[in-house]
Formats: C-alpha cells, structure tokens, sequence
C-alpha cells in the first residue's frame, strides 16, 4: 500500500455518517459564527475578513480549518486586512471532490476566487503546511496576484527526508481505512504536533479538534494523496521574483522524528527562489502559529515591512 494514497470511493453518506459521529462523541464542532461566504466552482467557501491595509491571505494547512484564527488579533498584524477562511472540506465550505491530482489546483483556483469575490486584485499570500504547497501552486498559476509569499513550514514530501515521513504517517492512514477516522487524526496530528496536540489546539482554537476529527474524510481520501502527488514547476517558478520567507520552528523535526525534514524543505524553497528569507521560531513545532502567533506574526509583519512593493491594493 502506498502511504497516503486512498481509494476515493467513499460517498457522501460516509462523511454525514462521520459528522454525526464526531457529534455525539465530541459534541458540536466549531461554528461558522460570523463568517462570509464567497462563491468557488462547484460550491462555496467559508471566509473572515479582519482589518484594513494591504490584503494578507491566509491558508490553513491539513485537519484544523482555523489554524490561523489565533494571528487575527495580533498587534504586529493590526495595519494589514486578514483574510482567514475554510479551504474546501473543511467545515461549512464545499466538499472536496476530483481527483487528487487535482487538488492543489482546484485549491489554488478557490483562494484566486476568494480574491476576485472580494474585489482584491494583489495579496500578501502565507500558507501552513499543506496550505503552503497552495500558496506555491498559488505563486505558480496567479502571478499577477501575489505580492509575496510567506511559507510556514509548507508540506514538501519531495525532499530526501520526505519517505521517512510518509512512513512516521502510515498509520494514520491504516486507522482511516480501519474506518477509525478521528484515530487517524490524532495518529497523524500526533506525528506533526506532539501528542498532546489535542489540549494545545482546543486551547489556542476552542472546538478545533472536533472539526478536524469531524472533516477526516476528504483530508485523507483527496488532500493528502494530492499533496503526495505534487510537484513543483521549475519552469514557471523561474519567472517568480516576489519575496519569499520561510518560517519554521525549533522543535518540528524532533516531534515528527525527522530532524531534517523542514531544513531539506528550506533549502528546497531556497533553490527554487534564491530571494528566499528565513524565520526561525525558537520552542515550537508544526502548529507553530497556534504555539506561538505573537512570535509568528512578528516574523511576517518583520517581512512585509523589509519588502515595500511599488504597487499596493487600496
């Protein structure tokens, strides 16, 4: 069996039987509250627009939707306008559907009709883990509407290290097929964020974990395969000359088992954008900005002021 390729047979009657599981055992998952809705192909997405300023993109990476809730209300961020929303399946935006080898695509496509619904022509874009690989592809098909790009330990499983991880995240995908989904969630957010991910997450983003466990279906039958299946185009990448940061944390490698997983990843970035910078985040590991947004947005907020750019949104 490949690691973290998945049969997509699954219907949609699995995912509501998912849901109502999730409920029962976990109580009510995280609510939309406040959130807008924009229009993708096929469906809609869930978004939060905070603040004015230059536009600052925020895509979260795999199981927690409201990974970066916990940088809104940081002060290094006040003069930009966030714009946090739930990539598709996840929560109340549109499920996931295709197939894998499309995902990043599709996904890249959403957060370009995110954009355009909002009447955002350019944007700072930062993206978490396999959020991060849709930024690049972001970066890659939307030129013209990036103003940089900020990646918080983005989920390259190209690098030499990346077998090892796949490994450390097989039996993840062994409860998911034992139709054990929030075991494997937690198998997996063990691997990335420590055992303990659960306490910390709940703490930094109350009802998190029950959207995660609740969203496992098209995580590990559609997104993670097609994380798996990404490739970076170097040929588009070359004409890529907005700046680049690459945050990572202390503590990543150690809890993963994989010490040189995210400095193979930098120096990946770095290779396919010499332009790239680095923040490096002393105490924390995968969730880095759920541990510790201040030091996260201190990081971006550092960035964006060292790169003025000529031309900025109104």
């Amino acid at each position: 069996m490949a690691v973290l390729s998945i049969d997509t047979g699954v219907g949609e009657m699995y995912r509501l039987g998912i849901m109502i599981v999730a409920f029962l055992l976990c109580g009510p998952m995280v609510h939309a509250g406040d959130m807008e809705r924009a229009p993708v192909s096929d469906g809609e997405i869930e978004f939060n627009v905070q603040g004015e300023g230059e536009p600052l993109l925020l895509i979260h990476g795999g199981h927690v939707a409201d990974a970066f809730v916990p940088l809104m209300d940081q002060a290094e961020l006040e003069d930009y306008k966030l714009i946090q929303y739930r990539r598709r399946g996840y929560a109340g935006s549109a499920s996931a559907e295709g197939p894998p080898e499309d995902y990043v695509a599709q996904a890249a496509a959403d957060a370009a009709d995110l954009l355009e619904h909002l009447e955002i022509e350019r944007a700072h874009v930062a993206g978490h883990s396999s959020g991060g690989v849709i930024a690049l592809q972001f970066a890659l098909d939307y030129p013209e509407r990036l103003d940089s790009l900020m990646l918080l330990e983005p989920a390259l499983l190209e690098v030499p290290s990346g077998e090892k991880l796949r490994e450390e995240l097989a039996p993840a995908v062994e409860h998911f097929e034992a139709d054990q989904p929030a075991a494997a969630v937690d198998a997996f957010m063990g691997v990335v964020a420590g055992d303990e991910w659960p306490e910390g997450v709940a703490e930094a983003i109350p009802g998190a974990v029950k959207q995660a466990r609740a969203d496992a279906q098209d995580f590990f039958e559609i997104e993670a395969p097609g994380i798996v299946h990404w490739r970076f185009d170097e040929e588009k990448g070359q004409a890529m000359d907005r700046p680049v940061l690459y945050l990572w944390g202390s503590e990543s490698g150690a809890v993963m088992g994989v010490e040189e997983h995210y400095r193979e990843g930098r120096d990946l970035v770095k290779s396919w954008f010499p332009q790239t910078e680095e923040h490096y985040i002393e105490g924390v590991n995968h969730a880095l900005q759920m541990q510790d947004p201040q030091a996260v947005a201190e990081g971006m907020a550092e960035f964006l002021e060292q790169n003025p750019l000529p031309q900025r949104n109104e």
